[in-house]
């Protein structure tokens, strides 16, 4: 087991003494150094070098942002963001300057609730323990583009049926992923997109807002049942799973309760599964970076119902967990790096 060192970033004194008492008590693990504001862990990261950052974003003197950037130019280091739910969309700008992933904070004094806390920090650690070489080399997710401008540019709406479907799957490093994609979507397309990203619930509705204030399309967290039309995407709100129906009126995607057989909650294999049968080789697979194998699964289903399934390629993933998976199925007829595969998804939504 590799080991850890941490360094945990917060102004509030009891803060960084409980998260530092919970990352003490996981495996392989040591608290090197606790700073209480952007400019001590500044000079903290470069005198004690550590494998890994918790970051609280709102600071006194240097806040989180700014430390982000200049920590990232001189030496990138994961970071797992620690925020409040009050501060949803501070945590994705945080991602798109290069933080790994994030864990909310149920209160400010992180007084509530303090073993799931512990469980998702735990979570977190073992992603950075399985980091791909792309992923250690974080100017790679941040792929030199930094925070992403929020100008709206979406088509008109559309009461057409989709001739396409993109359906796609992604977990860790998923957000930053995301925008690379939907970031270069046309604005005028006959192809519906539909997305599965492992996040928790209540920040999911703030990621669908800030992609569809920067791409084509028009995106938005789905919330019960709806209607599917040319231009539009969404995306599974998290805690819960999403499928892919024939309405009396055309396709439609549908919220539904995770039950026992979906190993991982937004299930991508799925919303995979519902889109073979429905939409079948009009469809199109991708699976994202990200931890475990969800989606392995279903790009067979989707290869066998003739659609067609990319995966990113390990060296522009930062954890190859599910892309790997899905690509050891055979079912993959493409393997790209993010780029690549965000400039194919644009020519076929183009088309």
């Amino acid at each position: 087991m590799r080991h850890l060192r941490v360094l945990v970033v917060d102004d509030s004194a009891y803060n960084r003494r409980t998260i530092s008492e919970l990352l003490t008590s996981l495996p392989a693990v040591e608290v090197i150094g606790k700073a209480g504001d952007g400019d001590e862990a500044l000079r903290m990261v470069a005198e004690l070098q550590p494998d890994l950052i918790t970051l609280d974003l709102e600071m006194p003197r240097m806040d989180g942002f700014t430390f982000l950037r200049l920590m990232m130019a001189r030496r990138p280091t994961p970071v797992i963001v620690v925020s409040g739910y009050s501060a949803k969309e501070n945590v994705f700008r945080a991602l798109e300057m290069g933080a790994l992933d994030f864990v909310a904070k149920p209160t400010r004094t992180v007084t509530s609730d303090l073993s799931g806390i512990s469980a998702e920090l735990a979570e977190k650690v073992e992603v950075v323990r399985q980091l791909s070489p792309a992923g250690l080399d974080l100017h790679a997710r941040v792929r030199g583009s930094g925070e992403v401008t929020l100008t709206p540019r979406r088509g008109a709406a559309s009461d057409r049926e989709p001739s396409r479907l993109i359906v796609i799957g992604s977990s860790t490093g998923g957000p930053t992923a995301l925008v690379e994609v939907f970031r270069r979507l046309p604005t005028s397309t006959t192809t519906a997109v539909v997305v599965a990203q492992h996040m928790p619930e209540r920040f999911t509705k703030t990621f669908a807002e800030r992609l569809d204030k920067i791409g084509g399309m028009r995106v938005a967290e789905a919330s019960d049942v709806h209607h599917l039309t040319a231009g539009t995407a969404f995306i599974c709100p998290g805690g819960r799973c999403m499928e892919l129906v024939q309405l009396q009126r055309g396709l439609g995607v549908k919220v539904v309760a995770p039950d026992a057989g979906d190993r991982y909650v937004p299930s991508v294999d799925r919303l995979f599964e519902s889109a073979a049968r429905v939409f079948g080789a009009s469809t199109v697979g991708v699976v994202l970076t990200g931890m475990g194998d969800d989606g392995a699964r279903g790009v067979v289903a989707l290869r066998d119902a003739g659609g067609i399934v990319m995966a990113e390629a390990p060296e522009t993933a930062v954890i190859y967990g599910m892309p790997g998976a899905a690509v050891r199925t055979g079912a993959v007829d493409r393997s790209l790096p993010l780029r690549a595969m965000a400039e194919r998804l644009a020519e076929l939504t183009s088309a």
